[in-house]
């Protein structure tokens, strides 16, 4: 940061050119007197100068430093304020940055190619810093936006020490705040960073609308993958985000304590049953490692991950002050890194549909047609064969029409199986009576 004594300004200059005959004179010899840190010729030149609005005695000056990192944007915005400050007539000056244009940035949650949600059963189970070290390692590959969800207790921006408010693009769209290492920068949204402070009590119709607009609006400077930290539970802002972001899968994070799994597995299902892929579950806090003795001692040895999880394991994380560091986007822990790789290999495949290759394929078929094609192939079958069938629509409703097709009642079709495999795609399998 630049104060009022700032290199970047040639006190010189300004000094010889205060004698200028009109306050516009005067006000552009002042800034040509400020230094581009980076090219070392004045903001003019520099073409850091968007526009200069005078008012009477007040100077408004917009500064074109979107390709500066923060440091330095701040200094020479800094520098520019002091320089204007000094000029005789001026009693209010105010330096602003330029809205960024999001003509070539991504348009809200549906622009990436995938969104990876992180959510928790309970609360106090690491899922921030599971989300926060998981974006940090996806960005080593590949351009991440992470996003805040957590709208009652929005920690991200304090893990990544990252601070607000927000800024607008150019066409009133919300900007993420970029979190910078030295291999890869992170875009962060977060509700933290709208007002630093103030209290989040939103509930409702209000937590929904805030969401919603957030979502819908952000303009994105990567593209590639977005990870969703939701809060803690199944309330309002989790099921909001699966009605309306298109997630892709969701990582579930918890601790071995007994409760938490039995929480954690009645989580998993209500994502499978919404039509979300769960790509697996992070336990985390499962052992101490002691700095005395150096063995490794279980904090919950009672816990059974997994003989109570339905879901992979993707990685094991124990209580260590390592992972409580900031992390850095580009360059994350060790676990954190086989955590991005693990989430990222189950992605590839969350959606895959798996069934046999006779299967009767009805998607995109029309009702009749659907009828029509179900009724030939299950009629030409023995019995004991086995039917089976892909639909884009639940096809639960064909048990009946198979018993009618068997002339039998429908709970004789006992190993009638309806499997949702993605949003989109239902698989049926029953033998033929």
């Amino acid at each position: 940061m630049t104060d009022d004594t700032s290199p970047n300004v040639d006190t010189e200059a300004t000094a010889v050119e205060t004698d200028s005959d009109t306050l516009e004179d005067r006000v552009e010899a002042a800034l040509r007197a400020v230094r581009d840190p980076d090219a070392d010729v004045n903001v003019f030149e520099a073409g850091l100068v968007e526009s200069i609005t005078i008012e009477d005695d007040a100077v408004t000056v917009e500064a074109a430093v979107t390709e500066f990192d923060d440091a330095n944007a701040q200094g020479v915005m800094r520098a520019m304020l002091q320089a204007l400050r000094d000029v005789p007539g001026v009693e209010s000056a105010h330096v602003e940055p330029v809205a960024p244009s999001s003509a070539d940035m991504t348009a809200g949650v549906h622009g990436f190619d995938t969104v990876i949600a992180v959510a928790s059963a309970k609360g106090g189970v690491g899922k921030s810093t599971v989300a926060t070290g998981l974006a940090c390692g996806l960005a080593a590959d590949r351009e991440t936006g992470l996003f805040d969800a957590d709208i009652h207790g929005p920690n991200v921006p304090t893990l990544l020490d990252i601070d607000g408010p927000i800024r607008s693009a150019d066409d009133g769209s919300p900007l993420p705040a970029v979190a910078s290492g030295q291999n890869a920068d992170l875009d962060v949204m977060s509700v933290g960073l709208m007002e630093t402070g103030a209290p989040l009590a939103w509930r409702g119709a209000m937590a929904h609308d805030a969401l919603t607009e957030l979502y819908e609006d952000t303009a994105w400077h990567a593209d590639d993958t977005l990870v969703l930290d939701l809060p803690p539970g199944t309330g309002d802002v989790v099921l909001t985000t699966l009605q309306e972001v298109p997630v892709d899968g969701v990582v579930v994070v918890t601790t071995p304590f007994p409760a938490s799994l039995k929480d954690t597995a009645r989580s998993v299902e209500l994502f499978r049953d919404n039509g979300v892929p769960v790509l697996g579950v992070v336990v985390n806090m499962g052992s101490f490692d002691c700095p005395s003795c150096g063995d490794s001692h279980p904090l919950f040895p009672e816990g059974s991950p997994a003989e109570t999880l339905s879901a992979p394991l993707l990685v094991e994380l124990p209580f260590s002050p390592a992972l409580q560091e900031t992390p850095e986007p580009g360059t994350p822990h060790d676990s954190m890194a086989e955590l991005a790789d693990a989430v990222a290999d189950a992605a590839e495949t969350a959606w895959d549909v798996t069934v046999p290759d006779e299967s009767l394929d009805l998607r995109g078929d029309t009702p009749e047609k659907r009828k029509e094609r179900v009724s030939e192939r299950f009629t030409s079958l023995e019995s004991g064969a086995q039917f089976t069938l892909v639909s884009d629509r639940d096809p639960t409703p064909v048990r009946e029409f198979l018993a009618t097709l068997s002339d039998c009642r429908p709970d004789e079709l006992a190993d009638l199986q309806v499997e949702r495999q993605t949003p989109n795609d239902w698989v049926l399998s029953v033998t033929v009576p």
